[in-house]
C-alpha cells in the first residue's frame, strides 16, 4: 500500500474510533423511496454507484423552485429572475466549499461527469495535444474517461497510454510512473473505481504527473458520495463529479478547474450567457465561470445539487465515510464467505462497492433472482469493459452502498445470494 493510502486508511480508522454511530433509521426516514415496497418486499437498494436516492430536502428544493422561483437566470431584472439567480449562484458557492476550490468561478456547471470530461478533452485537449503526444489513463476507467480521449487521440494522431492494475484491482503505481514522460500532455484517472471500488492515491499520482508538467483530470463521480474532496490539497488541475450519485438530481454535475487553466481554454459551446459582446465580425467571451455555461442552464438541477450537498454537510462527510467503511467491511466479509462466490476487486483501500461473480451462474440471472427478493443491484460490465477483460469475466454483480444502507441489508443480500445457489442447484 502506498504511503498516501496508508495515511488515508489510518485517518479513516481514527475517524471511526472517535465518531458516534449514525442513527441510520433516522437517516432512512429522509428518503421517501426507501419506504415503498418492491415486488411485495421491503426495498433493499444497493445500486448507489449507478445513482443514489434523493432525500426529501432535495425533492422539496426542486419543487420550491418550480412553484415559487421559476425564471431564467442572469439576464432578468425582475424579482423571480433575481431570486432564481441568487439560488443558482448559492449552489455554486456550496459546491466551491464542498470541494474546497479557491474561488466559486472555478466551478463550472455541466450535465455531469461525462460532459465535464468531454469539455476538457474538446477544449484543453484540442489546444494542447498534438501528433506524437500522449494521454495517460488507467486500466480501471469508466468508458466516460476512455472514449473522449480516444476520440481526441484519433483526431490529433496522439497515443492513449494505459497504466495497468494488479489482481486485487490496485493501480501499479510504479508502472504508472514509468509511463509518464515529456510526451505526456494530460493524465486522466478515477479517484474511485466504479467497477472495483478501489481508491487511488491521487495526490501521489498528481505529484508524479506534475513532475512532467502534465495536468491531471480526476474523475470523482464515485468519490464525491464517500470521500472528503479537497482540490487544493490534491493540486489537481480538473475535478469532475455528477450530482445524481451524491443524493442530487440527474442531469447536473460540475467541472472544477484551476482558474488560470480555465481562463486559457477556449469555450466549449457557443450561445447565450457565455458571451460578453457579439457582432458578425467578432465575439468576445464572458468571464469565468460563464464562459463555459452556454444557454439556459439546468437551474433546478443546480439548486437540487446545492440542497444535496447541504444535506451531506449536515451529516458530516467524515462521519459518512466512517459509517460506510463499517458497512463495506461487513459486506466484503459476508459476500466473500459465501460458497462459489469470488469478489472482483479486493484492494485494501476501497469505497462503496462490492463486485462479485458466482461459479456457473451469469450475473444477469443473479440480479434477476435478487430483484424478486426486493434487492436492487447492478449487473453487467458497468461501463468498464476493459476492467472485465482484465479479470477475464463477462460481467459482475455490483452491490454499492450509501449512507442509508445497513448491515441488515447486507444480510438480506447474502441470503439472496444463497437463494440464487438454491435455484440453480
Amino acid at each position: 500500500m502506498s504511503s498516501v493510502a496508508k495515511q488515508q486508511t489510518s485517518q479513516s480508522s481514527c475517524q471511526e474510533e472517535h465518531t458516534p454511530r449514525f442513527d441510520v433509521e433516522r437517516i432512512r426516514r429522509d428518503f421517501p423511496i426507501l419506504h415503498h415496497p418492491v415486488r411485495g418486499k421491503r426495498l433493499v437498494y444497493l445500486d448507489n454507484a449507478a445513482t443514489s436516492q434523493k432525500p426529501q430536502v432535495v425533492i422539496d428544493a426542486i419543487r420550491t423552485y418550480y412553484e415559487r422561483d421559476n425564471a431564467n437566470i442572469h439576464r432578468g431584472v425582475h424579482f423571480l429572475s433575481e431570486r432564481a439567480t441568487e439560488e443558482y449562484e448559492r449552489a455554486r458557492s456550496t459546491i466551491q466549499h464542498f470541494v474546497n476550490a479557491a474561488d466559486s468561478k472555478e466551478v463550472i456547471f455541466t450535465r455531469g461527469t461525462t460532459e465535464s470530461i468531454n469539455l476538457v478533452a474538446q477544449t484543453y485537449g484540442r489546444k494542447h495535444v498534438g501528433a506524437g503526444d500522449e494521454v495517460l489513463v488507467t486500466a480501471m476507467e469508466h468508458h466516460s474517461n476512455i472514449v473522449p480521449w480516444q476520440l481526441l487521440c484519433e483526431e490529433k494522431n496522439a497515443k492513449l497510454r494505459v497504466a495497468p492494475i494488479d489482481d486485487r484491482g490496485e493501480l501499479l503505481v510504479g508502472e504508472f510512473e514509468k509511463l509518464l514522460g515529456p510526451s505526456t500532455k494530460l493524465v486522466a484517472l478515477p479517484h474511485v473505481s466504479n467497477a472495483l471500488g478501489t481508491v487511488n492515491p491521487v495526490a501521489e499520482l498528481i505529484e508524479m504527473a506534475h513532475g512532467w508538467n502534465a495536468p491531471v483530470l480526476v474523475d470523482g463521480a464515485q468519490a464525491a458520495p464517500h470521500i472528503q474532496i479537497d482540490v487544493q490539497a490534491l493540486d489537481c488541475d480538473f475535478y469532475a463529479f455528477s450530482g445524481h450519485k451524491v443524493y442530487g438530481p440527474t442531469g447536473i454535475g460540475i467541472l472544477y478547474g484551476k482558474a488560470a487553466v480555465l481562463d486559457a481554454m477556449p469555450p466549449y459551446q457557443g450561445g447565450g450567457d457565455m458571451i460578453s459582446s457579439v457582432t458578425f465580425e467578432k465575439t468576445t467571451y464572458n468571464k469565468l465561470p460563464y464562459k463555459f455555461e452556454a444557454g439556459t442552464p439546468n437551474v433546478c438541477g443546480a439548486i437540487g445539487l446545492g440542497a444535496a450537498l447541504d444535506y451531506v454537510n449536515r451529516l458530516g462527510v467524515a462521519k459518512i465515510a466512517a459509517y460506510e467503511e463499517e458497512v463495506l467491511t461487513y459486506a466484503m466479509g459476508a459476500v466473500s464467505a459465501l460458497p462459489d462466490v469470488t469478489v472482483i476487486g479486493t484492494a485494501p483501500h476501497k469505497a462503496g462497492v462490492v463486485s462479485f461473480v458466482m461459479d456457473g451462474i451469469h450475473p444477469h440471472d443473479i440480479g434477476t433472482i435478487l430483484d424478486q427478493e426486493g434487492i436492487a443491484v447492478r449487473t453487467g460490465h458497468h461501463c468498464a469493459q476493459p476492467v472485465m477483460q482484465r479479470f477475464n469475466v463477462p460481467a459482475t454483480v455490483r452491490a454499492s452502498f450509501a449512507v442509508y444502507n445497513t448491515r441488515e441489508e447486507v444480510d438480506a443480500l447474502a441470503a439472496g445470494i444463497r437463494k440464487v445457489r438454491e435455484v440453480f442447484a
